[in-house]
């Protein structure tokens, strides 16, 4: 297959993932009383507002050229807890909202499965699959109980205000820790089989198994 379709194939369904995923966060905020995003133009699907040197960019472009494999993620929404109406019980809906919309976005690419078996487009039945694993990747990746991850906002928001504080202290090494589980094999024991599990059950709902 030609670089230029394998790379449109992956390419597109990472970037509306991400844009989706940052504005879902953004307009959940809005809708709870903090107008951040909204504010600074953050709540669109316009990719390049989204757009973020390292993970758009830089990390896509190593890994496919690497491994032929794209994976990224976008600049955060700005999100300021303390505008939300009721700040540690709309941290929850303003997190999960992320992951939700991707866990949406993989049955919409399911969908474009269906129709280019329908069609008979191959084109369209990769990128198809590329868009449910990508999105299903991105929903239980952002699930782990890690802050700054959408899983560690989750879980900071449902423990009592004490904890809570002292969980959130794990953030300014949030990303550290993430590299660390990576590299110990988090992906391949904990994300990989969680997404080989939900992808197993909606490919065999469709009938596609």
């Amino acid at each position: 297959m030609p670089y230029i379709q394998t790379l449109l194939i992956w390419t597109i369904p990472v970037l509306f993932a991400i844009t989706v995923h940052e504005t879902a966060h953004g307009w959940i905020a809005s809708k709870l009383g903090d107008h951040s995003a909204r504010m600074m133009g953050r709540l669109t699907l316009n990719p390049v507002k989204h757009i973020d040197l390292v993970g758009t960019i830089l990390v896509p472009a190593f890994l496919y050229f690497t491994s032929g494999f794209i994976f990224g993620w976008a600049k955060p929404v700005p999100v300021n807890f303390n505008a939300l109406r009721s700040p540690k019980k709309d941290m929850l809906w303003v997190a999960i909202a992320g992951p939700v919309s991707n866990f949406i976005m993989a049955i919409a690419w399911l969908l474009i499965i269906l129709l280019a078996v329908n069609i008979d487009s191959k084109f369209l039945f990769d990128m198809g699959k590329a868009g449910v694993e990508i999105n299903l990747i991105l929903a239980v990746l952002n699930l782990l109980p890690l802050p700054p991850l959408d899983g560690g906002r989750v879980v900071s928001s449902l423990l009592p205000r004490k904890l809570s504080y002292q969980y959130d202290q794990l953030e300014p090494y949030g990303l550290y820790i993430l590299l660390g589980l990576l590299f110990l094999g988090v992906f391949q024991w904990v994300v990989f089989p969680v997404v080989k599990i939900i992808w197993q059950f909606m490919f065999s709902i469709t009938g596609l198994i």
